[in-house]
């Protein structure tokens, strides 16, 4: 029963809250941790490690090999406290450090540092970093090789040594792909919640803009003629009682009409209700209602309807009525008591013309430069249609209000 609604291509409000609910709900899922109570901070997952290997190169070693394992196994392992920080520069002491050992010729389990290192320039780092690193970390594997590995044991410790720095590699790059796919969808929810806002505020103000229309039209033109019907029932009261009366019964029918057009207009006339029933949105076969009520208020009016317009939407017949409702009302209030007005309207399958013109003196300055919401919601009203209205005075005097609606599929959705 409302002429505003939700544009195609445009993404309607509560579809786009629930997506973006949806894009959030999934990020903090793939963002979590399986154990929810256990939650450890970044420092404290990173201090572990380094723990372990601590702890590690304390146990089963002679004593005069005790500080210089130590000593090697903090130079490994220390470093990688501050991976997540500074992935490049951890990783440059790390490999310092497992030279210094390679050099010293020490092995150490502390050695799996690297590879953790390694880890964290793929997961920070861009490609050719992370392809640099691989290659210090694939030298010192062959290093290791040529120095510890057993007779006839080099290829295959070299191909384990090689797989371990690959998946290290790959491990590091996945995980710096997830959480890039993570920050994206993370942007796109924000950017939909975004969208969604300003939907609801356009939403707002071409509702608030709608029902501006449409109190302007109803109001103006039922106030216009019920003060036209009542100077003439004043006129007619003491000479012609009946015809006075009659002008009030019309006062009263026209104040009815005026409530249910506003009611409906608010969105509050429930459906069923007997009022709508008897007041169906109007359109343009009700034109022929609305040119008697000029006629009765004093306004002389001819109607001329071409073309079928069954197939008009109801939407754009409303439009119809309330540009002609509104070209009347303004003839009724500035014009002279004789002047008379004309309407045509032309249907046909691909646009509906309207032109309205009444025969009143020339137009002065004030009426050729309107103001207020009447042409200007005329115009709004025809560009939902992808028509331009144009409305001014007539070279032999009196005023033109003329317009085409277009009935294609974007008039009937804007509208």
């Amino acid at each position: 029963m409302t002429e505003a609604a939700v544009e195609p291509g445009r993404a309607h409000p509560v579809r786009a809250a629930r997506c973006a609910h949806r894009i959030r709900a999934g990020a903090a899922r793939a963002g979590g941790v399986p154990f929810r109570g256990l939650r450890l901070p970044p420092v404290a997952v990173d201090s572990l490690l380094p723990a372990l290997l601590l702890v590690g190169a304390t146990t089963g070693r002679a004593s005069p090999e005790l500080p210089v394992a130590v000593a090697l196994t903090a130079a490994l392992a220390l470093p990688l406290l501050w991976r997540r920080r500074a992935p490049l520069t951890v990783f440059g002491a790390v490999a310092a450090a497992a030279f210094v050992q390679w050099l010293a010729d020490v092995q150490l389990p502390a050695d799996v540092a690297l590879l953790v290192a390694l880890h964290s320039v793929a997961a920070r780092s861009g490609r050719w970093r992370t392809l640099a690193a691989a290659a210090v970390v694939e030298a010192g594997a062959l290093l290791a090789c040529l120095r510890w590995a057993a007779d006839g044991a080099f290829l295959t410790l070299f191909a384990a040594l090689t797989a371990t720095t690959v998946a290290a590699a790959v491990l590091g790059v996945n995980a710096r792909t997830a959480r890039a796919y993570l920050a994206a969808v993370r942007e796109r929810a924000a950017r939909l919640e975004q969208q969604q806002e300003q939907q609801a505020r356009l939403a707002v103000a071409e509702e608030r803009a709608r029902i501006t229309r449409e109190m302007h039209d109803i109001v103006t033109h039922n106030l216009s003629v019920m003060v036209a019907l009542t100077d003439a029932a004043v006129h007619a009261q003491h000479r012609s009682p009946d015809r006075a009366t009659g002008a009030m019964r019309q006062i009263s029918e026209t104040g009815r009409q005026a409530l249910t057009d506003m009611r409906r207009s608010l969105g509050v006339l429930r459906a069923g209700e007997p009022e709508a029933e008897r007041h169906p949105l109007p359109g343009i076969a009700q034109l022929r209602s609305l040119a008697d009520q000029m006629c009765a208020a004093g306004l002389p009016t001819r109607l001329d309807l071409r073309g079928g317009h069954t197939r008009v939407p109801a939407t754009a017949q409303l439009t119809v009525y309330r540009l002609v409702q509104e070209a009347l009302t303004n003839t009724l209030r500035h014009t002279p008591v004789g002047t008379r007005a004309e309407v045509q309207v032309c249907c046909s399958a691909e646009a509906v013309t309207v032109d309205v013109t009444d025969s009143g003196p020339r137009a002065p300055l004030p009426r050729a430069v309107p103001s207020g919401h009447g042409i200007p919601g005329m115009r709004e009203r025809a560009a939902a249609y992808g028509g331009t209205l144009w409305a001014g005075p007539l070279p032999g005097g009196g005023w033109r209000v003329r317009t085409r609606l277009g009935l294609g599929s974007t008039g009937e959705a804007s509208a």
